[in-house]
């Protein structure tokens, strides 16, 4: 008989990283960390992301009720012209903002956090995907804000939704746009002697 696998907690809403774990066999309890992202602040996107990852999983991991569970918290943000881009505000930001980003560069930041609420230990840090947009029109631009789905997303696009059609490649691990580097994770927990194997249900 094998043992139960470790509780495991996502400290993200993200229907995207929820869907990353269960494609790769871990069946998480959600907790939302209820972290104010606007009062963080950090020297670099890149820093930004971590943070906000270290304190999503920390207030999740502080509660008595998750004690033993690994919590896992992440953060996305672009960096685009060395600046952090998270979710557009409104409509007319995120159409802004595709003007802004189309026919460029930019780089997906996502920190990861996880953290052992048995050990009282955690492992963090960011991963890095370069995204090359494409060069959309104006009308599709109006059309795929006017679908909601940029308002719900870091940098106002997604690689597995109706924004793929408009980004014309990736370099590197394309789950970290999505909202999860699996390859990151289990690094991260193999720092904290945790298997990933281990984890699935």
């Amino acid at each position: 008989m094998t043992a139960d696998p470790r509780r495991v907690v996502l400290a993200s809403a993200s229907p995207a990283r929820l869907g990353l774990l269960r494609q790769a066999g871990i069946t998480p309890e959600v907790i939302v960390s209820g972290v104010d992202e606007d009062k963080l602040q950090a020297p670099t996107p890149a820093e930004l992301a971590l943070a906000l990852a270290e304190a999503k999983a920390a207030h999740v991991a502080a509660r008595p009720e998750v004690f033993g569970a690994l919590v896992i918290g992440c953060d996305s943000v672009l960096e685009l012209d060395k600046q952090a881009l998270g979710k557009p505000a409104d409509a007319a930001e995120a159409t802004a903002r595709w003007k802004a980003m189309r026919g460029r560069v930019g780089i997906l930041q996502t920190g990861h956090c996880v953290y052992d609420t048995a050990a009282k230990r955690y492992e963090s840090a960011t991963a890095s995907t370069v995204v090359r947009f494409g060069e959309p029109t104006d009308a599709e631009i109006a059309a795929y804000v006017a679908s909601g789905e940029p308002l719900h997303v870091a940098g106002a696009f997604t690689l597995d939704g109706r924004s793929a059609p408009f980004i014309d490649g990736i370099d590197g691990d394309p789950g970290n746009v999505i909202g999860l580097s699996l390859p990151l994770l289990r690094t991260l927990l193999r720092k904290l002697d945790v298997e990933i194997t281990d984890l699935w249900s």
